[in-house]
């Protein structure tokens, strides 16, 4: 499937944001691990959480769904092996978390994915697991990745400026590992929020997790995850795109099921459509944007929220003066290099960028229509509709159903609000 987008000046309307995916993965994965049967209410269903649900079900764990979400009956940490390879299609925090859930197996897991998981690196996991006591095997240091348990404890060291879920999936597995667990963070932690969030989960489980300011972490051993009801909040990550393209035109758009209290770290496209010189309102669950199409370029640290780059990137590429995007290398280690595929895709469409080793600079002008690159990536399928909206003529993004993985309402919303976008 290919997208047209053509310049669209106004947008106006109420949306709700799709389940947050980062909660409904690892709500899942929880639930597996619980002893008894959790409600999880209001998911994303899209292909990422898809991945997560089909590990649960083939570790062990039993999936019904109901009118409001879903039942999960766990396993309280007696992990089924599945005999099969487990198949992670696109998802990074699924591969990442289960590859150290599976570790609680006994015999053997083989995890992979889609071909860009397998780019994508897990030996800092894989040496955490085998200093845990768990045998673990790499194609050289991405996956197809094969782990061996039981999962000892003790003590491990990590990098923390690789990705952030190498340590949730230690912190969700460690509570069933046979001796207490050290994890000690070996470089500055990135991505901190999504750790919070990790935690902020296990405590909705009954499970203990002591956090020793992000330089180690301590799990004890002979815990059992509770279980527990939780619903969903919205997804600050998907929302940064409806919200930017109201920002970037004549528009009013709110967006419900976005909590004031969240704890995800792209809340924080609130604080930069605000510097940037947007009209946010943010009330207990609703964010709203009065834009005039007019913002001023920023310089902002992306060292927590590297999912917004893409984004930011087509903000600064419209806005007045130059925009800098710092401090987020990690964002070369997603689905695809995002700093290189965006450098390449608004360049295509006469932006004034230019890469560095850990951002973008850009000089805001007037964009022109092209003919889009996916990347196969769902964030610069969504960034590239919102980069359309603003350029003059015609844009057409290439093979844009890889926005399912994460969205998959994001076109029909989209033109719900007045964008001029369709399908072909």
């Amino acid at each position: 499937m290919h997208l047209t987008v053509q310049r669209t000046d106004s947008l106006e309307g109420s949306v709700k944001a799709p389940a947050s995916k980062s909660y409904t993965i690892r709500a899942v994965l929880s639930a597996l691990l619980a002893d008894g049967t959790s409600r999880i209410k209001d998911p994303l269903f899209s292909l990422d959480t898809k991945a997560a649900m089909d590990v649960c079900g083939k570790l062990g764990g039993k999936i019904e769904k109901f009118d409001e979400g879903i039942m999960v009956e766990g396993v309280a940490g007696k992990i089924k092996n599945p005999n099969s390879i487990l198949d992670t299609l696109n998802s990074g925090t699924t591969i990442r978390i289960s590859t150290a859930i599976a570790s609680l197996a006994k015999g053997t897991i083989t995890l992979t994915g889609d071909e860009s998981i397998c780019r994508r690196p897990i030996q800092p996991l894989a040496n955490a697991l085998i200093q845990l006591g768990v045998k673990v095997k790499t194609a050289n240091g991405n996956p197809p990745v094969e782990v061996q348990g039981p999962l000892q404890g003790g003590v491990c060291n990590i990098r923390g400026d690789i990705s952030s879920q190498f340590i949730s999936g230690l912190l969700m597995a460690s509570p069933y590992a046979l001796k207490d667990t050290t994890i000690n963070i070996t470089t500055e932690l990135k991505s901190k929020p999504y750790v919070d969030l990790t935690i902020n989960m296990l405590k909705l489980f009954k499970i203990k997790a002591e956090n020793k300011k992000y330089s180690a972490f301590l799990v004890p051993s002979s815990q059992v995850y509770s279980t527990a009801e939780y619903t969903v909040e919205g997804d600050y990550s998907s929302a940064a795109f409806i919200l930017a393209a109201a920002a970037l035109t004549d528009s009013e758009v709110a967006v419900t099921n976005l909590f004031k209290d969240s704890l995800q770290a792209d809340k924080k496209i609130i604080e930069i459509l605000k510097d940037m010189g947007a009209k946010v309102d943010v009330k207990r669950e609703s964010v709203t944007v009065r834009g005039d199409g007019t913002l001023k370029g920023i310089k902002v640290d992306l060292s927590d929220s590297p999912d917004l780059l893409p984004i930011v990137s087509v903000l600064g590429a419209c806005a007045d003066g130059e925009t800098i995007i710092y401090n987020t290398e990690h964002a070369r280690l997603k689905e695809c290099d995002r700093i290189k595929a965006m450098h390449s895709e608004l360049k295509k469409m006469k932006a004034d960028v230019v890469e560095t080793q850990d951002g973008l600079v850009i000089k805001g002008g007037k964009l022109s229509g092209a003919i889009i690159d996916s990347w196969n990536d769902h964030r610069i399928v969504m960034a590239a509709v919102v980069a359309g909206i603003r350029a003059e003529g015609e844009t057409k993004i290439k093979d844009s159903e890889v926005a399912a993985v994460t969205f998959p309402g994001f076109t029909q919303i989209m033109k719900k609000l007045g964008a001029n976008v369709n399908e072909f």
